[in-house]
Protein backbone atom coordinates (compact mmCIF):
# COMPACT_ATOMS: atom_id res chain seq x y z
CA UNK A 1 0.00 0.00 0.00
CA UNK A 2 1.58 2.98 -1.15
CA UNK A 3 1.67 6.30 1.45
CA UNK A 4 -1.69 7.83 -0.42
CA UNK A 5 -3.81 4.90 -0.35
CA UNK A 6 -2.54 4.08 3.50
CA UNK A 7 -3.20 7.73 4.48
CA UNK A 8 -6.93 7.36 2.81
CA UNK A 9 -7.67 4.29 4.92
CA UNK A 10 -6.33 6.15 7.80
CA UNK A 11 -8.85 8.75 7.10
CA UNK A 12 -11.34 6.64 6.53
CA UNK A 13 -12.35 7.45 3.07
CA UNK A 14 -10.84 4.27 1.71
CA UNK A 15 -11.33 0.77 2.90
CA UNK A 16 -8.77 -1.81 3.36
CA UNK A 17 -8.08 -4.14 0.74
CA UNK A 18 -9.92 -7.43 1.94
CA UNK A 19 -6.55 -9.58 2.17
CA UNK A 20 -5.09 -7.28 4.95
CA UNK A 21 -8.05 -7.58 7.10
CA UNK A 22 -7.92 -6.92 10.48
CA UNK A 23 -8.67 -9.81 12.69
CA UNK A 24 -7.78 -8.92 16.17
CA UNK A 25 -6.02 -11.96 18.65
CA UNK A 26 -8.04 -14.60 18.38
CA UNK A 27 -9.71 -15.55 21.79
CA UNK A 28 -9.35 -11.65 23.28
CA UNK A 29 -12.75 -10.41 24.70
CA UNK A 30 -12.07 -7.31 26.00
CA UNK A 31 -15.71 -6.60 27.65
CA UNK A 32 -15.75 -10.17 29.65
CA UNK A 33 -12.08 -8.57 30.92
CA UNK A 34 -14.13 -5.61 32.03
CA UNK A 35 -16.64 -7.09 33.65
CA UNK A 36 -14.58 -9.67 35.58
CA UNK A 37 -12.59 -6.56 37.25
CA UNK A 38 -15.30 -4.15 37.55
CA UNK A 39 -17.19 -7.09 40.01
CA UNK A 40 -13.56 -7.53 41.85
CA UNK A 41 -13.28 -3.59 42.29
CA UNK A 42 -16.95 -3.85 43.65
CA UNK A 43 -16.27 -6.98 45.64
CA UNK A 44 -13.09 -5.41 47.40
CA UNK A 45 -14.29 -2.11 47.12
CA UNK A 46 -11.47 -0.88 44.81
CA UNK A 47 -11.51 2.69 44.14
CA UNK A 48 -9.84 4.41 41.04
CA UNK A 49 -6.85 5.77 41.26
CA UNK A 50 -5.67 3.69 43.95
CA UNK A 51 -2.54 1.53 44.18
CA UNK A 52 -4.88 -1.20 44.18
CA UNK A 53 -7.03 -0.30 41.04
CA UNK A 54 -3.34 -0.11 39.47
CA UNK A 55 -2.65 -3.57 40.57
CA UNK A 56 -5.52 -4.79 39.28
CA UNK A 57 -5.54 -3.42 35.88
CA UNK A 58 -2.06 -3.37 35.05
CA UNK A 59 -0.60 -6.52 36.79
CA UNK A 60 1.00 -8.78 34.09
CA UNK A 61 0.56 -12.33 36.04
CA UNK A 62 1.47 -14.28 33.14
CA UNK A 63 4.73 -12.75 33.13
CA UNK A 64 5.89 -11.90 36.45
CA UNK A 65 3.71 -14.28 38.71
CA UNK A 66 2.11 -11.44 40.87
CA UNK A 67 -1.69 -11.66 41.71
CA UNK A 68 -3.93 -8.52 41.18
CA UNK A 69 -5.78 -9.03 44.31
Amino acid sequence: MDSIEELKFLAGIKNRPVMQEYKGFPGSNISVTGNEKGELMKKHDIRPGTEEWFKLWFSKPYLTGEKPI
